[in-house]
């Protein structure tokens, strides 16, 4: 089975490739801080086209963004862009030129208060898009209640409690907004509207939609670099958290071995 890995920005992409990378390569001086031995592709640059009726005139645009591929085990990572708009077209695309038998939508983002704090990791119980839906004079109604849509994805229960155990993360919703909460009352809204929900981040939903649109299983790990709330850039630790991402795919490395055929 080869897998997705789906990450807004280079920076999570490259703590996803050292964890893989130091997975393969234990001994002293292993770590996730190690470069990995990968095949990369520079963005626009065009990815090989898997064969059959889509090769030749027919093959599929050129990624819009870097894909670095890891073949122990069979791991692509993406750099697919901020926001679930973006997310969902840079995994469509992927998905229409190779087969995977599971996409991951992985990077950092914002912890809820004492269930995830910051430096932890969550995996989604549920992808939810929290804030896809209408303001009324009785307040939010999610796009799913208007009849429109969906607003929910579950990622095999079975498998996102494997990613939880091996990765020590918490098993919780993950909510997707289009803009980061940057107050308490904010904060505490999207926690009352879904309540345990673990962390928020900006990419899951839309790379679930384009997942699920495509047939394959998706999951989504968070490292949390700050807390959902104010926005105080001071206090947020996004090294610590892309250490804390690289080891979650150190410890996934053998999760997606045992998942290969």
């Amino acid at each position: 089975m080869r897998v997705l890995v789906v990450t807004a920005v280079a920076a999570e992409a490259d703590s996803v490739a050292a964890g893989l990378a130091a997975a393969r390569t234990p001994g002293p001086g292993a770590g996730p801080s190690e470069a990995p031995a990968t095949a990369p592709v520079t963005p626009g640059a065009a990815t090989p086209a898997p064969a059959g009726p889509s090769a030749g005139g027919n093959a599929p645009p050129p990624l819009p963004y870097r894909l670095t591929r890891h073949h122990s085990p069979a791991v692509d990572v993406l750099v697919a862009g901020v926001g679930p708009a973006a997310a969902a077209a840079g995994t469509a695309a992927a998905l229409a030129r190779t087969p995977y038998g599971l996409v991951v939508s992985a990077g950092i983002g914002g912890g809820f208060g004492t269930l995830a704090p910051v430096g932890s990791l969550v995996v989604a119980e549920a992808i939810v898009a929290a804030d896809l839906g209408a303001d009324t004079p009785d307040g939010f109604v999610p796009v799913d209640e208007l009849g429109f849509g969906r607003t929910r994805h579950l990622p095999p229960a079975a498998l996102a409690s494997r990613a939880a155990g091996a990765t020590g993360a918490l098993l919780a919703p993950v909510l997707t907004v289009s803009t980061v909460t940057g107050s308490a009352g904010r904060a505490a809204l999207l926690a009352e509207r879904h309540p345990g929900a673990g962390a928020e981040a900006m990419e899951g939903f839309g790379v679930a939609e384009a997942a699920v649109a495509h047939g394959v299983p998706v999951l989504e790990i968070r490292a949390v670099s700050n807390p959902v709330g104010p926005r105080d850039r001071a206090a947020w630790r996004i090294k610590d958290a892309l250490e804390a991402l690289a080891h979650a795919f150190q410890r996934l490395s053998p999760l997606f071995e045992e998942e290969s055929p």
